[in-house]
């Protein structure tokens, strides 16, 4: 019997408390198996790290206890990939709390398990104790991160029918290594990812006909050194099958039988496919969406038989009541408000069900600009006959306030200031203004635009602004600055819909335009009056330039009609075709009809494959014939001087003069005596074919678009100007008063100095070189370029990088291979 029970060691806790743990009482029998279940309860309250029972043999009983010490800090060590943030709500084990090994152990595990979750198999974890007085502790967690485990290696067994290449590329997994290793993301092991490519694979066979293909098993070993994995699929391909008998049945009186089989697409002895059975559905029930059937039952039914290798596909339509919309709800709009969401719908509440109009309304919305991507419109059955539309939006940033600067290889540096609303007051409206500089062109601009005038789907803007813009051309490979352009203007523009998918827009633009030449660089004083009578130098700038010298006005009015079914900003589906005039000559100085058209189309080829065809083209009509032969009745600043084809540098095509000097040491011409002056044209066409290339989700994440393209075009259509061509002369100048010098001599063209005749005594000699004038580049045939680019949303702006080669150019064209865009926030 138990007489006494002492306690000694604890510090923390009452003598009581620990009495009370142990279950034991002055007066109770005992034995040993008492005390070991005494001492096994202190254990389990995992508040000792040692228990004792003395004294059993003589009934006075003493527990001796050494406490567990509590936890003062909990350290994280070595921790790059993963911050304390992601490992501490993880740990079970806090400050203030009671240290135990095994909590401790099993906080351990659990940081080894966040590291298997990012594919880092090889990290340890090493958990350490730091003593310090009054029985407390530092919990240090010492942590060797490791690699990340990659995929060796992915090996396929029992594929017979394709190779494991060909398997591989049908996997979300990818091997580590090769050619852009570093962009992969998808090459580490992920548990859930392994299973997902089990499921790829069978979706790949069951649409080339095997129908009874399964994985065996998927087994991923750890390499000897832990730092990658080898993952081995075993598989059963089986036989492969054909379509059999195609059937259907409906219960729906106005979607019959054989319209469904027609919608099906599938013929008898076509090599059976899976997708193609649920693409049919998909197109089954949009058909019947069309006809008011929200919620349409279809079902394939599969009669596989082995023998003859067929597989017969019935489809069943099941009863379902005409659909209407009962409500539209619109969430996650803060700033938006609901009727500028709700105006893009194609479909009003009480309306029949059209799953068309709602696809469209999901475009519609989608192209707003307002939203992230991937925007949905779902459908809540909220009554047999009834269906609600429901839309939640994620808003993103409309409005930027902008200081920026960049470089780009034509306009060097670019420094630009931008207020832009496009969502302004929540209402759909956009409100701009904004300033650019840079070595060719400077702006100021204000603009604003309503989509909606008084809440009527009437679009109405305006905007003024001041542009100076400073033509160049080339002096050899250099850039040198001819005329400069100087315009001040603005107007409006109304449009309204023609249709679902037509608007037609008109718009009123007033111009004030100046163009000059630098006095010092291209006026001369041809008549010997002095600096007041200093006057362009046909010489210096060439005739065609001095004739455009002076001030315009133009009044000028427009239309466009467009065309647009994308799905989006940046599309992938659809097409859109613009046709647009201008005609300048209600009142002003200029009279013109410009015309334009353009088309765009989008294939979305899957896996990513987005490819595009692009053509557009115009022409300017003069309305007035010039004052002076020679002259192109459309001033240069009224003429096209697009397109910009990739391979050719900008304003590298069309018509052009090129002015060759006589050098005064060779009768040769050299290219370092060119200057090469565009002239723009009447006339322009241009198509391109683009590829858009997928690539890895880390790509994706970094923002990289590649493309292929093919860029085909011309520019052309202008009047031949008045050419020069200027002999040399000899100048004899007198070297002492009183002397006089003979008259200059005129030299055949291509003569230099060397074919002047002696001076005469007290005479010096003075050479002018002479020079012609060549009108090149105005042909319709097409320039061809090819080359590939990428788009990269950068962490410092936008950049577009192009590598193109010309296979297709004209005399005078001036190529280019690499050319790059860039722009940063500062």
């Amino acid at each position: 019997m138990i007489r006494s029970i002492a306690v000694q060691g604890a510090q923390r806790l009452e003598a009581d408390t620990v009495r009370s743990y142990a279950g034991l009482s002055p007066g109770q029998t005992y034995d040993s198996e008492t005390l070991d279940t005494a001492i096994k309860a202190l254990y389990d309250t995992e508040l000792f790290a040692d228990a004792q029972i003395q004294g059993a043999d003589t009934g006075n009983i003493v527990v001796v206890v050494r406490e567990n010490p509590v936890i003062n800090r909990i350290v994280l060590e070595g921790n790059k990939r993963i911050k304390d943030d992601k490992i501490l709500p993880e740990i079970r084990l806090a400050p203030r709390q009671i240290f135990t090994r095994s909590k401790a152990r099993s906080d351990v595990e659990r940081i080894i398990e966040l590291y298997k979750r990012q594919g880092r198999f090889a990290a340890r974890v090493e958990p350490k104790v730091v003593t310090l007085d009054q029985n407390r502790v530092d919990l240090v967690f010492e942590i060797s991160e490791g690699d990340k485990s990659k995929v060796r290696a992915i090996n396929i067994i029992g594929n017979n029918q394709f190779a494991d290449g060909r398997l591989r590329k049908e996997m979300y997994t990818r091997e580590s290594g090769g050619f852009l290793g570093f962009l992969k993301s998808n090459d580490s092991y992920d548990p859930d990812r392994l299973a997902a490519d089990q499921q790829k694979l069978r979706a790949f066979y069951l649409t080339q006909g095997y129908a009874d293909f399964r994985v065996v098993s998927a087994l991923a070993e750890l390499t000897p050194d832990r730092r990658d994995f080898v993952i081995t699929y075993v598989v059963e391909e089986g036989k492969r099958y054909k379509f059999g008998d195609i059937t259907a049945e409906s219960e729906l009186r106005d979607f019959k039988p054989e319209v469904i089989v027609a919608l099906a697409g599938m013929k008898k002895g076509d090599w059976f496919n899976a997708k193609a059975v649920e693409d049919s559905v998909t197109r089954m029930n949009e058909a019947a969406g069309l006809l008011g059937y929200a919620f349409t039952e279809i079902d394939p039914n599969y009669d596989r038989n082995a023998d003859t290798q067929t597989m017969n596909i019935a489809f069943r339509v099941g009863e379902t009541p005409r659909t209407y919309v009962d409500r539209i709800n619109v969430s996650g709009n803060t700033g938006t408000r609901d009727k500028v969401i709700r105006r893009e719908f194609r479909v009003n509440e009480g309306d029949a069900f059209n799953s068309i109009k709602v696809k469209r309304s999901q475009d519609r919305i989608q192209s707003l600009g307002y939203f992230q991507e991937k925007l949905e419109i779902k459908q809540e059955q909220v009554a047999p006959d009834r269906v609600a539309l429901n839309v939640e939006v994620e808003e993103k940033p409309t409005g930027q306030l902008q200081l920026s600067a960049g470089y780009s290889s034509l306009e060097r540096f670019i420094i630009a200031a931008s207020v832009e609303q496009n969502n302004f007051r929540g209402m759909g409206q956009s409100l701009s203004a904004g300033v650019n500089y840079s070595r060719y062109s400077k702006s100021v601009q204000l603009g604003f635009t309503e989509p909606y005038l008084f809440d009527k789907q009437i679009l109405l803007g305006g905007q003024v602004y001041r542009r100076d813009f400073n033509s160049f051309n080339f002096i050899g490979n250099e850039r040198n600055r001819t005329y400069s352009q100087g315009q001040t203007g603005g107007g409006f523009s109304l449009g309204f819909p023609v249709n679902e998918y037509v608007n037609f827009g008109t718009r009123y633009t007033l111009n004030f335009d100046k163009i000059s030449l630098d006095k010092t660089q291209f006026y001369s004083d041809l008549d010997g009056s002095g600096p007041g009578g200093l006057v362009c130098d046909p010489g210096k700038a060439g005739q065609y330039l001095c004739d455009e010298i002076g001030k315009r006005t133009t009044s000028l009015v427009g239309y466009s009609l467009v065309f647009d079914n994308t799905n989006g900003i940046r599309a992938s589906r659809g097409q859109r075709m613009s046709f647009s005039q201008d005609f300048a000559g209600l009142g002003g100085d200029v009279k013109y009809i410009r015309s334009r058209a353009e088309g765009v189309k989008y294939w979305g080829l899957g896996r990513g494959f987005i490819l595009s065809a692009r053509a557009e083209g115009g022409y300017v009509h003069p309305l007035q014939e010039a004052k002076r032969a020679g002259l192109d009745p459309i001033r240069i600043s009224d003429r096209f001087f697009t397109p910009q084809l990739r391979g050719f540098d900008i304003r590298g095509i069309g018509p052009r003069i090129r002015r060759t000097s006589f050098n005064v040491d060779a009768t040769a011409l050299e290219e370092k005596g060119q200057i090469t002056d565009a002239l723009g044209g009447r006339a322009y066409y241009m198509g391109r074919l683009e590829l858009e290339l997928p690539l890895g989700a880390g790509a994706r994440n970094l923002g990289l678009r590649p493309s292929a393209f093919i860029d085909v075009g011309s520019l052309f259509k202008l009047r031949q100007p008045n050419l020069v061509n200027f002999p040399g002369t000899c100048f004899y100048v007198p070297t002492k008063e009183g002397v006089t010098a003979p008259a200059a001599q005129v030299l055949a063209n291509g003569q230099t100095a060397a074919n002047c005749a002696a001076a005469p005594t007290d005479t010096a000699l003075s050479f002018s070189p002479g020079y012609r004038e060549e009108f090149l580049g105005n042909s319709a045939k097409p320039r061809l370029a090819i080359g590939i680019g990428v788009n990269w949303t950068s962490p410092f702006g936008p950049l577009r990088i192009d590598l193109a080669k010309a296979l297709l150019k004209q005399d005078g064209d001036d190529t280019k291979l690499f050319q790059f865009n860039v722009g940063t926030a500062f």
